[in-house]
């Protein structure tokens, strides 16, 4: 480890399919996550904090490399199934954060579900093979209550079953032990916990169903396994402060896009908190996604930001705050560093934020928001962020020359992305 390098600890965490409005914090009526509340009532809080990719594989592959999806070849979900063409695997040319940090010292471990590749044959990209050392992992969803203890791999091997009781529950099981062992071992590490919940279908226990008397069983499911991940995230919490790495611990929450279902209202399995658009939509609702970092060596207050940021900034971010320099800068990287915006001082991201998903377009720029769909050349809608989060009014008639100029900086990332998706990056 370098001499210019921090032991700082680094967690992240995501959930599966949780809309912005799936937590207390952001102004949930009933849903309990009072774990998820004070994290945010005492770290930092993004209020315009960006999934990658409406869906769920590009987003986790965007948290470990700091770039777009549509640069590596991860277009849609399900890179970690045994039907996926092995171009949308995390390719090994890939940087990641686990391995950056690993060469480094740092003990990296992976529990939750995975979904860049599989564990076996021709569609092999396991954890182990882009830096993780420890791993308890699924390839891709698996049940929310007493999972299939065959769809689990402990360091590559078949976990033996059966697995009873909370999936999120069963996850931070394994996380607990590599975090205290990493401690006791006096070395750093970096855990990644990438939950099922609220994936559908899903399934909550009775404790935890029984915090929602009255609701339909639906509703109880749903709110239920939230509120019991949510538990979870009070253990680890807990946990990090007994150990006593918390004050020098980075730990980050989020989740992978928004909610599923067709629309918003009663009978939803999810909320967007009123943003238009849910999973697998490049609107607000498909990709703003809850946001939060707790570190008290750096966060002293609770705060607020609605700077745009994303997945994609998770790579720069904690390289900059370990005094590592990026392993690879002729690389185009759509992430940006924000530790400016966690000590508290100006920050301007410096580029636009944009998004490619199926034959959808979006290029977030400050608080405008360009959205365009293929084939529709001319019909780009524009919509200010700040006044509209709802994109309910189209201002492209009365601002063509913003529209215009939005268009020209998409294009122009369009074109980046398609030169690395041909392999450019790995030619240098």
């Amino acid at each position: 480890m370098g001499a210019q390098e921090k032991r700082t600890n680094v967690i992240l965490m995501m959930s599966d399919d949780q809309g912005w409005g799936d937590v207390g914090y952001n102004g949930h009526k009933i849903l309990k996550t009072p774990h998820l509340d004070a994290m945010a009532g005492e770290g930092l809080r993004f209020n315009r904090f960006y999934a990658s990719s409406p869906v769920c594989s590009p987003t986790r592959g965007s948290c470990l490399t700091g770039r777009h999806p549509y640069r590596y070849g991860i277009l849609y979900a399900n890179a970690g199934g045994p039907t996926a063409p092995s171009r949308y695997l995390l390719p090994k040319e890939e940087i990641t954060l686990a391995e950056v940090l690993a060469e480094r010292g740092w003990r990296t471990g992976h529990f939750g579900k995975w979904h860049l590749g599989d564990f076996k044959g021709k569609t092999r990209s396991a954890p182990s093979d882009h830096g993780f050392d420890e791993w308890f992992s699924t390839a891709r969803k698996v049940a929310t209550l007493n999972p299939d203890a065959a769809s689990y791999r402990h360091n590559g091997k078949k976990v033996e079953g059966p697995l009873k009781g909370d999936d999120s529950k069963i996850i931070m099981d394994k996380a607990l032990p590599f975090i205290r062992s990493a401690v006791e071992q006096k070395k750093p590490f970096f855990a990644v916990i990438w939950f099922h919940t609220p994936h559908l279908p899903i399934l909550a226990a009775e404790k935890h169903r029984k915090l929602y008397p009255g609701r339909k069983d639906k509703e109880k499911h749903y709110w239920g396994a939230l509120s019991a991940m949510d538990e979870q995230v009070g253990r680890l919490r807990k946990a990090l402060r007994e150990l006593d790495v918390a004050r020098d611990t980075m730990l980050w929450f989020t989740s992978d896009n928004g909610p599923e279902g067709k629309k918003e209202g009663p009978g939803a399995p999810g909320t967007t908190g009123g943003l238009r658009g849910r999973k697998r939509s490049l609107f607000e609702g498909g990709v703003r996604v809850p946001g939060l970092l707790e570190w008290p060596a750096r966060i002293t207050r609770a705060r607020q930001s609605d700077a745009t940021c994303s997945t994609q900034d998770y790579f720069p971010t904690v390289l900059a705050a370990l005094g590592i320099e990026s392993p690879a800068p002729s690389r185009p990287m759509d992430g940006v560093n924000l530790l400016p915006l966690i000590a508290g001082g100006d920050f301007k991201r410096g580029k636009a934020l944009a998004f490619q998903s199926r034959g959808e377009l979006a290029l977030i720029d400050g608080r405008h928001k360009l959205h365009s769909k293929f084939g529709n050349a001319g019909k780009d809608k524009l919509y200010d962020l700040s006044a509209d989060p709802a994109e309910k009014k189209n201002l492209a008639g009365e601002n063509p020359a913003l529209a215009a100029k939005l268009r020209k900086t998409l294009d122009e990332w369009r074109k980046s992305t398609r030169e690395s998706l041909e392999g450019a990056d790995y030619r240098n």
